[in-house]
């Protein structure tokens, strides 16, 4: 063997032997081309998508063939980023030594309320692609929060301090979730749930973990992301009778967040029973309910279930299942009138997922149509989407003529080239 080859690239290698199937058999069995399983084979780069798909061929879960690998080498963008966030990476990780490390209280009393209106419209920054103004913000709100909790050492008013910093790291562990920052988002989600425990405060500490649920799924830890959000739904399960919408939107997202990874991980079965899960506690909602930024962030209902089993769908290459539903009036903004509006983060998703499924059924008219509207409503938030420029990158492949102004312009902006 190559020493350059991955460990992903044995562990293919390896199940492929064992399940007694050639590359060829293998590609044939997971719909790719031969030279895709060669590639994989060699070492080379592979979509996750790609790799469901080879893990299902394979019988094996995804996260079997996923292993530790040494890291790619530092980029420009990368390390550009490091500088950029070096001030809000010293908030959230203070040098540590034989002193006391905790937060200094100020001589003022902190005004605890006008604090978290504070980490409110960050949040609401947050929503609208403002990532600078966050980014900008996030180390001032971090050490004011710390020292909030310094000056309240004990009572109702420490409770208070503590809910407010975790807010301020819940609004940082999003951002860098993001911005795919993973390492200080964890930290910054953890202390969130930490602080949310602490306070007692069951279902900010659950919102806490399904942010940390979305980390894990973006960092390929499914079986971790699957039991995490199983366990906690399990944990904060409302009596429905008499359940808050808040409370039903936290059970329904921890078993979306469940879903997404059983999906991705080639466990169908469980994915449909979490998605069960969802539905029941959507219906008990009634319609898309929007509630506290810092329970649930973001909306939860009828007709977001029903966008993230389409998200689910394209995940396991059903592209024309895709396509079919997005065109049922069931999930059009026709019906929002009637169930509410979703979140612009959930809605924006659902256009890349339909946007991919276009493309992959060869309409390269309408995934171009899907990219520019959500190009023209969230400009920002759609330069840091992966799924974007892949669907950019299968546009200019099947592309047989010259290409559209709009098609050049388009893959300049998300940095796809050819």
């Amino acid at each position: 063997m190559a020493t350059e080859l991955t460990e992903l690239a044995d562990n293919v290698r390896k199940y492929r032997r064992r399940s007694g199937m050639s590359q060829e058999e293998l590609a044939h069995a997971a719909g790719v081309s031969p030279g895709t399983v060669r590639k994989v084979e060699q070492g080379g780069t592979v979509r996750m998508e790609t790799l469901h798909t080879l893990a299902r061929a394979l019988e094996v879960t995804t996260a079997t063939l996923l292993a530790p690998d040494a890291p790619h080498p530092v980029r420009t963008t990368e390390d550009r980023n490091r500088v950029n966030l070096i001030e809000l990476r010293a908030a959230l990780t203070p040098p540590v030594g034989l002193a006391d490390a905790g937060g200094e209280a100020g001589e003022e009393e902190p005004n605890v309320r006008r604090f978290r209106r504070a980490v409110h419209d960050g949040a609401v920054l947050y929503h609208s692609d403002s990532y600078k103004s966050v980014a900008s913000q996030l180390p001032g709100l971090l050490r004011d929060a710390n020292s909030a909790v310094a000056y309240y050492d004990n009572g109702e008013e420490h409770r208070q301090a503590l809910l407010a910093r975790a807010e301020s790291l819940q609004l940082a562990g999003r951002y860098l979730t993001q911005v795919r920052q993973y390492d200080l988002g964890y930290t910054a989600l953890a202390g969130a749930i930490t602080d949310a425990r602490r306070a007692a405060d069951a279902l900010t500490a659950a919102s806490g973990v399904i942010g940390m649920c979305w980390l894990l799924l973006r960092q390929g830890r499914l079986d971790e992301a699957e039991h995490l959000a199983a366990q906690t739904a399990d944990m904060i399960e409302p009596r429905l009778s008499r359940a808050t919408p808040d409370e039903c939107a936290a059970w329904g997202w921890l078993a979306l967040r469940a879903a997404a990874a059983a999906g991705r991980n080639n466990r169908p079965q469980e994915a449909r029973h979490y998605h069960r899960v969802a539905t029941t506690a959507a219906s008990a909602v009634g319609r898309e309910h929007t509630g506290s930024f810092f329970r649930h962030w973001t909306t939860f209902g009828p007709l977001t279930v029903g966008m993230k089993g389409v998200e689910d769908a394209m995940v396991v290459g059903d592209a024309r299942t895709v396509v079919r539903k997005a065109g049922e009036d069931a999930l059009s903004p026709k019906v929002w009138k009637s169930t509410g509006r979703p979140s612009d983060d959930n809605w924006n998703r659902h256009r890349m997922d339909v946007a991919r499924a276009h493309a992959r059924t060869g309409d390269l008219t309408a995934a171009m149509d899907e990219l520019t509207g959500v190009r023209r409503a969230s400009p920002q938030w759609l330069r840091h989407q992966h799924v974007a420029a892949e669907t950019m990158q299968e546009i200019l492949k099947k592309r047989k003529r010259t290409l559209t102004a709009e098609m050049r312009d388009m893959a300049s902006y998300l940095g796809v080239v050819g």
